[in-house]
């Protein structure tokens, strides 16, 4: 039956959200929100502190940011919140400026996100070769380790036994059933544990006070004058281009993972609602969180935008009716929960022998780049266009080497045929010159474009270079095979490069 054909109640059952109809899809996304808001909190409270903020301001964005990308976002079940890319952008204008400017800078990066959301920034991710979101994936699992090594450095011997028990139930726990999620059975107990034994490990409280009120909006306390847009504009689009890079790769993943597609263009839209919303309500602004959003996706195994808006939502609810509660969490649960989602996020098929012995050179050189350059730089977005551009030089390295020139003489020898195979373009046309015999040639020359393509004006440079020094023995060149849009090219820019070859 057609959608036509069903009545208006039939049309409306069938456009409600899967947890509306599924108990089972309810339950799953419900309980997802609730693990990811307690992994959001003692994050959101590391992050205010690398800003250099209050860590209630660190909380107030994960919550504006989840709540708004919930509905305005383009990918289903990605959390976006606070992070760690955006707070070092911005630290500095904080420290500089003070908290106002920060705010302002966070309302300009939303205006940005949209603007470049709307000319069609997205589309750039088709770029990004497989190598280079590989070696993402893996720099961001050893990221989320790393940043967990703290939490086990020069703390009580208790916190070991209570990291590897809590890695031990969300290993066999789903053996037994996976009803509720493992990462939540595990914070439960081991919390439970601590506060019945009176053990003494660092918990959520010592990262510092939670709020006990919901953020209020406003506009940020700057002076409205051309002064403090050039002092936030070089930070809003710093912040917009990592926090769209960190967005829109994490939505990438999210797919391959889920096997469903989602709008790239409407994602970088929302991202920039979301750090308007933020910036109005007081907040630090933020991008999507690939840590919780794999404890979302791939841990939980939420898949709807109701587990992204609970997360949010359940933040707030922790934090200010169940604050004392929250505090008492010991950090031990939640370092088990991050190093599970480490393990689980690298791809460890791309390091296994036998794909290595099979794979490219040039592609385990793009991989292993991109996650040396994320590890030391702390910054996803730079490992991406650092891994891309070298995925770029070596592809065009190795399709240079494709043009290939061969010469037939024709048999009563008024005439050579130069047959031109592979692409044209700046690396490869720059050696196409030297491919011909000037001197010797009879006095007419034929180089047949049938199997190439001109991409460039380097290869139209080149090709009049060719003319030109046949000319100048009196020789005259014919170019024959030209396919449609390497003639129109090769008609727009002959004979106007000159000086350039």
């Amino acid at each position: 039956m057609s959608t036509s054909a069903l009545s208006p109640a039939a049309r409306l059952r069938d456009l409600r959200p899967d947890w509306l109809s599924d108990p089972k899809v309810w339950r799953t996304e419900v309980l997802a929100g609730l693990v990811v808001a307690l992994a959001l909190i003692p994050e959101a409270i590391s992050f205010s502190i690398i800003a250099g903020v209050d860590p209630t301001i660190g909380l107030f964005a994960s919550f504006t940011m989840a709540v708004t990308i919930s509905i305005v976002g383009g990918r289903r079940a990605m959390i976006s919140a606070a992070t760690g890319a955006v707070a070092l952008v911005i630290a500095p204008l904080n420290r500089e400026h003070g908290f106002g400017y920060l705010l302002a800078a966070v309302i300009l990066a939303g205006v940005l996100q949209i603007l470049l959301g709307a000319l069609g920034v997205a589309k750039l991710m088709r770029f990004v070769p497989r190598s280079v979101m590989v070696g993402f994936v893996n720099a961001l699992a050893i990221l989320i380790f790393m940043a967990q090594v703290p939490e086990m450095h020069d703390v009580p011997w208790p916190v070991y036994p209570l990291i590897i028990g809590g890695l031990a139930l969300m290993v066999f726990f789903p053996k037994v059933t996976k009803v509720i999620p493992a990462p939540l059975v595990s914070i439960v107990i081991l919390t439970v544990i601590t506060v019945a034994a009176g053990i003494a490990v660092p918990t959520v409280g010592d990262k510092g006070d939670l709020p006990s009120s919901l953020p209020v909006p406003g506009l940020p306390d700057v002076p409205f004058t051309l002064d403090t847009l050039t002092t936030i504009a070089p930070y809003a689009l710093a912040m917009a281009l990592v926090g769209l890079m960190e967005s829109l790769m994490t939505a990438k993943l999210v797919d391959d993972i889920t096997d469903t597609h989602s709008s790239k263009t409407r994602e970088s839209i929302g991202q920039g609602v979301a750090n308007i919303v933020t910036g109005f309500f007081g907040g630090m602004g933020g991008c999507a969180m690939i840590g919780q959003t794999m404890i979302n996706v791939r841990v939980s195994g939420a898949r709807t935008r109701l587990s992204t808006f609970l997360a949010g939502a359940f933040l707030m609810v922790l934090c200010i009716v169940f604050g004392p509660v929250v505090s008492d969490i010991p950090m031990a649960a939640l370092v088990a929960v991050m190093v599970m989602v480490s393990f689980a996020t690298f791809d460890w098929h791309s390091v296994a022998p036998k794909t290595l012995r099979r794979m490219p050179a040039g592609e385990i050189t793009v991989m292993v780049l991109t996650v040396a350059v994320v590890v030391a730089t702390h910054n996803l977005a730079i490992g991406v266009v650092v891994g891309t551009i070298t995925a770029m030089v070596i592809f065009a390295k190795r399709v240079a080497h494709l043009a290939n020139v061969t010469a037939v003489l024709d048999p009563d020898g008024d005439s050579v045929v130069y047959s031109v195979t592979g692409e044209l373009f700046f690396a490869s046309s720059s050696d196409l010159v030297g491919q011909f015999d000037y001197a010797t040639d009879p006095d007419k020359v034929v180089i047949d474009l049938t199997a190439t393509h001109i991409w460039d004006a380097s290869s139209v440079a080149a090709l009049d270079a060719i003319e030109t020094k046949y000319a100048q023995r009196g020789k005259t060149v014919e170019i024959i095979g030209l396919n449609k849009p390497s003639a129109q090219i090769h008609e727009k820019l002959s004979g106007e490069l000159a000086g350039n070859h």
